[in-house]
């Protein structure tokens, strides 16, 4: 007896016979994708502990970080002073005094926008067109040597400084910065990392530990001066964590704080949970 020849697939067009099964084809599995990494750019202030945990330091300056300014300029007018200050005679001793009052209204109106600035929130476009319409009038009427006439007309009033006291001062704002800026303010920083934001204290055992499931991260409106152009890119934080104790968190003047908050909503996600965000008016 000669076994049974197995069906032949018909050709185009033909229909096939009656019992014909049509043989199985191997099935194309793609191999599954890798999984993304941790998203974005690690932002500044991120690192892993020593279990290799993402964590991110959150660190509130105060208002003296927007000092910055002052005795940048005051070491810039103590420098053209010395260049082309004139020697005066005090006691019998000799000063250097630049010969334009100029300087010394620049110097002045400088020290006042920043304590303006630091003091005063106008968030918004608001600040914006305030501090420059007041730099552009002081810089213009200088650059035209008209500060000296004007000044004339309020009995003489001019501002001169000497070498010493641009430079003093300075100097005395460059220690003080710098200390607030690089240690008194890391003092207290906010450790976060994926589903808990920590408060931690350099001296004293004492911390917070706040969970991040249902958490409320409002982002504040920025202050575009004083944020931007003297904050480097910082802003402000307000942080309300969910729970039996109603509690508001701010933190303020964080640097660099649009990817930090990008980050913080990545490594929160990563854990399942995530971040309310509100951008406040």
């Amino acid at each position: 007896m000669q076994p049974p020849t197995p069906y032949q697939q018909p050709a185009a067009g033909v229909p096939p016979q009656a019992g014909y099964i049509a043989p199985q084809q191997p099935a194309y599995v793609p191999a599954p994708a890798p999984a993304p990494a941790a998203g974005g750019e690690p932002a500044p202030g991120e690192h892993r502990d020593q279990d290799g945990i993402p964590e991110l330091i959150l660190i509130s300056h105060s208002s003296l970080f927007y000092w910055w300014p002052v005795w940048v300029l005051g070491y810039i007018l103590a420098a053209v002073t010395y260049l082309q200050g004139v020697p005066h005679q005090f006691d019998g001793h000799t000063e250097l005094i630049h010969p334009s009052g100029d300087l010394g209204v620049i110097f002045f109106v400088t020290v006042f926008l920043v304590i303006m600035i630091t003091n005063v929130e106008v968030r918004g476009l608001a600040s914006l067109v305030v501090i420059i319409s007041t730099l552009l009038v002081t810089v213009l009427l200088a650059y035209l040597q008209l500060w000296d006439p004007i000044l004339r007309l309020f009995g003489n009033l001019q501002i001169h400084m000497n070498l010493g006291a641009y430079f003093w001062f300075s100097t005395l704002m460059l220690l003080v910065w710098a200390s607030t800026v690089f240690i008194f303010d890391r003092m207290t920083f906010w450790r976060i990392r994926p589903g808990q934001i920590t408060q931690e204290f350099i001296f004293g055992a004492s911390a917070r530990s706040y969970d991040t499931e249902n958490m409320v991260l409002e982002k504040y409106r920025e202050d575009i001066f004083r944020h931007w152009v003297l904050g480097l890119g910082s802003g402000d934080l307000h942080i309300r964590p969910y729970g039996a104790r109603q509690e508001e968190i701010e933190v303020r003047n964080v640097l660099f704080i649009g990817r930090k908050i990008t980050r913080m909503q990545e490594m929160v996600a990563s854990h399942g949970e995530s971040f309310g965000q509100v951008a406040l008016k």
